[in-house]
Parts: C-alpha cells; structure tokens; sequence
C-alpha cells in the first residue's frame, strides 16, 4: 500500500468511523433519546465511536507497516523499559502540572481513585495511541519532518476529540482555546516520546496520566502555565533533533566500517 493511501484510509476510517456514530447520536437525540454517559446507548455509541483511531491504528498498522497483531498487541503493554525513559515521561508530567504548585489544588478524596482513574484512561484514551503515534505520526515524519508532522497529528486530533466530545455529551461544556493549547502540547510530549523511545506502551500510559492529572490537578497559575507549554515544546523539539543527530552519525560509522 502506498504512504498517501495508507494516511489516507486511516482519516477515512478513525474520523469517519467517529463521524458516523455522532450522526446517528444526533438523529437519536432529536428523537429524544438519552444518548450520553448516562445511558446504556450512550455507552455503546461512545465506545464504538471511541475506539477508531485505535482500529484503524491497527488495521493500517497491518496493511501499511505490515505490523501483525499480536505484535502491536505486546507493544501496547511492553512495560519492560528503560528508567531512562520513564524519567523522561516524569519530567514533562512534573513541567506539564508544576503550574499546580502555584495556587492550585489537589482533588483525591480516596487514595484508590487514581489508580482506578489510571486503568479506566488506559482504555478510554491510553489505547488512542495505537492510531496517532504509533501509526499515523511515524508514517507522516517518513516524508516530513517532526514538527510539521506533530502540528499535523494535533489537527486531525483536534477534530477527533470534538466529534467524541459531542458523543458524551460535554462539547458544550469545554473551553476551546484551553484545551486546543493542552492538546497541542500533550501532541508534542506524546510524539518526542514515541520518536526517542519507538514504545507505544510509554504514549499510552503518559496519555492516561496526563488525563488523569488532568483531573486532580486543578487551577494554578495561568502565565506559568504558559511557560510550561513553550518549556515542554521546546523539550521535545530538542529531544527528537539531538536524537536524530545520533542516528545519523551511527548511519555514518556503519557505513564507514562496511566500506572498510
């Protein structure tokens, strides 16, 4: 399958997949059904609709990177990793929320809730990895570089998140310059770390621990919050250009040695 086609037919599938369900939600609400979280029905369209970037993710994964299934299956759950990189995905969860510290708050009214928090994110939201970085950002940075390819994934993203946002019924209810600005800068976190490590694993559980912080950090300074998201930007955006430096010079000497 050709790269354009292969783009091409994951947009199709993860937005039109998600499209399609909100289409039917829209009809179902107009006939009066309760169609949100609060419903069995809700429930199903949110999941169905939910899961598209992931299928598809996997799907052209399939096609495309010719990946089999339970090889993007034990990617997805490959814990086994380096401190290293745990460390990273610690620095930018402490730049990401360190806005907190400043006036902020912390909402756990038990000890247990973000853990349960953590797994219930992991499938509604970690799994979302499976289509934007591990497949659909890696195959745009095969042409283009990573910047444009992670402002790129942000859009598409972007407008995935508002259509599964009027599945549960909250699109009138989030603050649209916020969140486009977070989700830019989760884009850029989740990316770098894709880009360095190549573990899907490490995207979807920083993805589930950015929703969850999300959740229990709230308030803090909004120009330090500002800072943070450049500071983070700027971190990847470093982090991939050395790394790609390194790869190129281990391209170089491997070619010098099978010369001599």
């Amino acid at each position: 399958m050709e790269r354009n086609k292969a783009l091409f037919y994951y947009l199709l599938g993860a937005i039109g997949q998600i499209l399609l369900v909100c289409a039917i939600v829209y009809v179902l609400r107009n006939a009066g059904l309760i169609v949100d979280y609060s419903s069995p029905l809700g429930l199903v369209a949110i999941a169905v609709g939910g899961i598209s970037s992931a299928l598809w993710g996997i799907i052209l994964s399939m096609k495309y990177r010719r990946i089999k299934l339970t090889s993007v299956i034990a990617d997805t759950f490959k814990i086994k990793q380096s401190y290293k990189n745990y460390m990273l995905v610690l620095l930018f969860l402490f730049v990401d929320f360190f806005p907190a510290l400043f006036g902020g708050r912390i909402l756990i009214n038990a000890w247990y809730l973000p853990i349960v928090m953590f797994f219930k994110h992991i499938a509604f939201g970690g799994i979302e990895e499976i289509g934007w970085r591990y497949f659909f950002q890696p195959v745009l940075q095969e042409r283009i570089s990573y910047v444009l390819a992670t402002i790129i994934t942000f859009v598409a993203w972007g407008i995935w998140h508002f259509l599964y946002f009027f599945l549960e019924g909250t699109i009138w209810d989030v603050d649209v310059l916020p969140f486009l600005l977070g989700l830019l800068t989760n884009s850029f976190i989740l990316s770098a770390l894709y880009t360095k490590t190549k573990n899907l694993w490490l995207c979807v559980m920083t993805h589930s621990l950015i929703n969850v912080c999300s959740q229990l950090f709230i308030g803090g300074n909004e120009y330090v919050s500002y800072i943070c998201k450049v500071l983070i930007i700027i971190i990847a955006i470093i982090l991939v250009v050395v790394d790609s430096g390194k790869a190129k010079e281990q391209r170089v000497e491997s070619d010098m040695k099978k010369v001599y």
